[in-house]
């Protein structure tokens, strides 16, 4: 379990993922000597990492959710194979190890995405039945994060770390190859230094600061922290499948939206238009939260419970020890 001062060094760095250590640390009151050993700590032991992330609606890309039915067999080996694509994030093993649950990134010229939903996955052996749904709207999750993460620092101590709202919210940014690179970067380190960047990019750092200040400004580039659940007591995650009449689908996803057990709500196309993904203490604060909130929402017509065993990738890129067969990151 992460203490008080753990907490509020991932709550930092869901405000600004790439504070300097010592404005985190005047925020939270200990030395920047401190919040940096604790953030090493919880890179080695909790798989804390900040991830640099494009904004979906303002870089003009598409999201399809992918649900893979698998030989018990073979979950594993095709759940890393998808883990391991550039164009894929939260891969995830779920129903007692026989469904794939993965986020294809696609765009228009995307020979890699596009290859992956029509060729590579019908011809992989072990797959037994495959659906894919369009992400139309998020209405929680992205750069809105689970409320679990959220509850240590005070507004004003939030207010101290954040940065000025991103502007031109209704205007799609153009992503030059360069700032793809950039983005590819910060989506194994947020955190890396503009050097790194430099060298990923092929930019000076003063241009790589210039223009991922312009990204950031513009709502186009989002950090996102990535980290074990099971630090916050989380032990049962569960994916919720619903269908809900059209008139009620934006009432319906909005109310859950307000709900402190969700991670994710999102619509989809598809029989079931709604998606969630639920962090529970145990399962028996699962079926709770079915029964006593999800249950009292008349306006859905059916819910499917697919329980999370495993998350093979979160957001971000592969780390080359996460991408060993044997290690199983468990993050939200």
């Amino acid at each position: 379990m992460l203490d008080e001062l753990e907490r509020g060094l991932v709550h930092a760095l869901h405000v600004d993922g790439r504070a300097p250590f010592s404005r985190i640390a005047e925020v939270l009151g200990v030395s920047t000597q401190t919040v940096t050993r604790r953030y090493r700590r919880l890179r080695a032991e909790a798989g804390l990492r900040v991830v640099g992330l494009p904004e979906q609606d303002r870089t003009g890309q598409a999201q399809w959710v992918v649900r893979l039915t698998t030989t018990p067999t073979a979950s594993q080996t095709l759940g890393y194979a998808l883990a391991r694509r550039p164009d894929t994030s939260w891969v995830k093993l779920a129903s007692g190890g026989t469904e794939i649950f993965a986020i294809v990134h696609t765009a228009d010229d995307s020979r890699l995405s596009r290859s992956l939903l029509l060729h590579d996955i019908p011809r992989t052996s072990g797959i037994t039945a495959v659906s894919a749904h369009l992400l139309l709207h998020t209405y929680l999750g992205g750069p809105t994060a689970w409320r679990g993460r959220l509850r240590t620092l005070s507004d004003e101590q939030q207010r101290s770390l954040a940065r000025p709202p991103a502007t031109g919210h209704l205007d799609q940014v153009s992503l030059t190859d360069g700032d793809r690179a950039l983005i590819d970067a910060l989506r194994h380190d947020g955190r890396a230094g503009y050097a790194e960047l430099a060298a990923a990019t092929g930019w000076s750092p003063a241009t790589v600061a210039r223009r991922l200040a312009e990204l950031r400004a513009a709502g186009a580039v989002f950090f996102d922290v990535e980290i074990d659940v099971a630090g916050y007591g989380v032990t049962a995650q569960a994916l919720l499948w619903m269908a809900v009449a059209p008139a009620h689908l934006d009432q319906v996803a909005a109310t859950l939206a307000t709900h402190d057990e969700l991670a994710v709500v999102a619509a989809t196309t598809g029989a079931t238009n709604l998606l969630a993904h639920a962090l529970c203490a145990g399962p028996a604060d699962l079926h709770r939260y079915l029964t006593r909130k999800l249950g009292t929402l008349d306006q859905i017509r059916t819910l499917e419970t697919a329980p999370v065993l495993h998350t093979l990738k979160a957001a971000g890129h592969l780390t080359p020890v996460a991408a060993r067969p044997g290690l199983r990151p468990a993050r939200t």
